[in-house]
């Protein structure tokens, strides 16, 4: 199951910060003040995480040479350094001399906060493992953000991933996705090759999307 986009990374920077004053986590990332990621452009808006996650850390990474991304983390840890549910938040835009754009189907749409997304919910078995399926790619570099914070990712576990494009030129992105760990023996369908939880278990996948707008607030300035 493809659970992210899969692109050569290369760490450009990485820091692992407590929720303190307002910082900038580098010249070139944006500010996180306390669960709030500030964003002045692409797109312009405050996005703030509720209470039950922590902010486990930034980093930028350029993707296959054709796009840089910014990711952020917030966690809410569970037993031994395992993480319950996350929040990982994407900026990424196209570098001058890659000529593609962004598009996604939008069979699944939602609004938050002024901001249009479209969507897709999937379950695997070994979420943790998907991830890592690529070294090189942005399922990778987040993990081992993760795993500097010593917490891992879910083995078993539901996500949404969300897209919103900020330019008419298609250019930029901001992705969301947001994930929960899964019991050994849930009602929720898992099959080795992943399950689009929007056709298999679709009160399920409307859940798991109003648990994600019920931890996060957007404000579009």
């Amino acid at each position: 199951m493809r659970l992210c986009k899969l692109f050569p990374v290369a760490i450009v920077a990485v820091l692992i910060l407590s929720n303190t004053a307002p910082r900038a986590l580098s010249q070139d990332l944006r500010v996180v003040r306390d669960n709030t990621i500030i964003s002045t452009e692409l797109p312009k808006a405050d996005l703030t995480f509720g209470p039950a996650f922590h902010y486990a850390g930034g980093q930028n990474v350029n993707l296959y040479g054709m796009a840089n991304a910014e990711q952020h983390l917030f966690v809410k840890p569970g037993n031994n350094g395992g993480i319950d549910a996350f929040c990982w938040v994407q900026f990424e835009h196209r570098v001058p001399s890659d000529n593609h754009t962004y598009h996604y189907p939008a069979d699944h749409t939602t609004g938050i906060g002024g901001l249009e997304f479209v969507y897709d919910v999937k379950g695997s078995p070994d979420f943790a493992s998907d991830l890592k399926a690529d070294p090189a790619s942005d399922g990778a570099a987040i993990s081992r953000l993760a795993e500097r914070s010593n917490m891992k990712f879910p083995r078993r576990a539901a996500r949404i991933r969300m897209f919103h494009l900020p330019t008419p030129d298609r250019r930029s992105e901001l992705m969301i996705i947001y994930g929960e760990a899964l019991p050994e023996d849930p009602a929720v369908p898992l099959r080795k090759e992943g399950v689009d939880l929007m056709k298999d278990s679709p009160a399920y996948a409307l859940r798991l999307l109003e648990d994600l707008k019920s931890q996060l607030t957007i404000r579009a300035r």
